[in-house]
């Protein structure tokens, strides 16, 4: 299981005094309001930086780190991802996972039959809808309904579901 999480990309710098715009990667971007500390991560480093203060702003935060005051401090963290620790990631309902839990997980059959790994969630709207790739064959979509999903066992790593008629042929191309 991952220990971080990321909830956000830096987009570009805001003004002059070291704020950042911040694109949220998160389903609640008022959480920064909460926040005190995040990890930034420009691909060559990690740092733990403490928040200062953070706005939201059209579809973007603005985000301003303690100690850097000025544009020139922070125009190099372009790009950056921003992350949580488990710790700081928001607490989940029931039957709600992250999606770097899951993302891995080996799908099979309530007959043992195994289909393949988890390795994308759609966001639908109505309900997610769970990417299964296959070896060799087209992904199969599985929707994150309780009719098909039966159990979901992070320990042991894998997913059971019921495969409801049609969702096999639909994916491979059979149902018209």
């Amino acid at each position: 299981m991952e220990d971080l999480f990321q909830i956000g990309a830096v987009t570009s710098t805001h003004g002059l005094r070291g704020e950042l715009k911040v694109y949220p990667t998160t389903d609640e971007p008022a959480r920064y309001h909460k926040l005190k500390e995040v990890i930034l991560d420009t691909g060559k480093e990690q740092l733990s930086l403490k928040i200062e203060h953070a706005r939201l702003f059209k579809q973007m935060v603005i985000i301003k780190f303690a100690g850097f005051d000025h544009i020139n401090e922070v125009e190099k963290w372009k790009g950056a991802k921003l992350y949580v620790t488990r710790e700081n990631a928001l607490e989940l309902g029931e039957d709600e996972y992250y999606f770097a839990d899951l993302a891995g997980l080996r799908v099979e059959t309530e007959e043992g039959q195994l289909l393949g790994k988890v390795k994308d969630i759609l966001q639908t709207g109505a309900n997610d809808v769970y990417v299964i790739g296959r070896e060799r064959q087209k992904d199969l979509l599985i929707p994150a309904i309780k009719d098909c999903v039966k159990q979901i066992d992070l320990e042991n790593g894998r997913m059971v579901i019921h495969l409801l008629p049609g969702l096999l042929e639909a994916s491979e191309g059979g149902v018209k």
